[in-house]
């Protein structure tokens, strides 16, 4: 690995990462300090609440909780700043901030904590948009979500109360919606050789086409 694609690899988790060590820190702080930061939460429908949606995603209820949300936000992370790396900041705050307002609208009367929104919305985005695109190399990477990732589509079912589901319905939601608005920017399927030559003879005939008009005119 020569020091380009170190530098690339360290680019395309910087931000993650950085995410992933406040998530670490915010725990840390509750344990020894002995305070929780659950009221900071995301309550829904309450105009307290909504600071939720700056602050939940950071906030777990224990350490198994956060350990399970850490492997998939570095790794789902790393996966849309490496592929999608111009637009993956707008993407990810996009992902933020809509998967947190719509579990505000429909979330249960409860505090609800953690990362998983996020998690399925980055899941979603980089799913549908590699198909969508129609490119190989995300289209493969799409195949490794499902992979990894395809058995939490039950999470977005109410079949636990005491887990958000709507919090993950909220996300997954999200990233189909940031996938679909951004389908025309970002990588691009690559083109074979054969596909630019033709592209060209088409804008040459285009170009030097010659066009005939004829006029008709009535005899007097």
């Amino acid at each position: 690995m020569n020091k380009s694609d170190k530098k690339e690899i360290y680019s395309s988790l910087f931000v993650p990462f950085l995410f992933l060590l406040t998530m670490w820190l915010v725990k840390i702080i509750e344990v020894n300090f002995n305070f929780s930061f659950v009221k900071f939460g995301v309550s829904p429908q309450t105009f307290s609440g909504l600071k939720g949606i700056l602050f939940s995603p950071f906030i777990h209820k224990d350490f198994t909780h956060l350990l399970n949300n850490s492997y998939p936000v570095l790794i789902l992370g790393g996966m849309l700043f490496s592929f999608y790396r111009k637009i993956a900041t707008r993407i990810f705050l996009w992902l933020f901030f809509i998967s947190g307002f719509w579990l505000w609208i429909i979330g249960r009367p409860s505090f609800h904590i953690g990362a998983s929104g996020i998690i399925y919305a980055l899941a979603s985005f980089i799913l549908v948009s590699g198909i969508i695109r129609k490119n190989p190399r995300l289209s493969a990477v799409s195949l490794v979500v499902i992979f990894l990732y395809g058995s939490m589509i039950w999470g977005i079912l109410p079949t636990d109360e005491a887990v958000s589901w709507e919090g993950h319905l909220a996300g997954f939601v999200a990233g189909i919606i940031v996938a679909l608005f951004y389908k025309n920017e970002g990588p691009k399927r690559k083109k074979y050789q054969w596909e630019i030559d033709e592209e060209m003879e088409e804008k040459f005939r285009e170009e030097n086409e010659i066009k005939i008009n004829y006029i008709l005119k009535k005899d007097d």
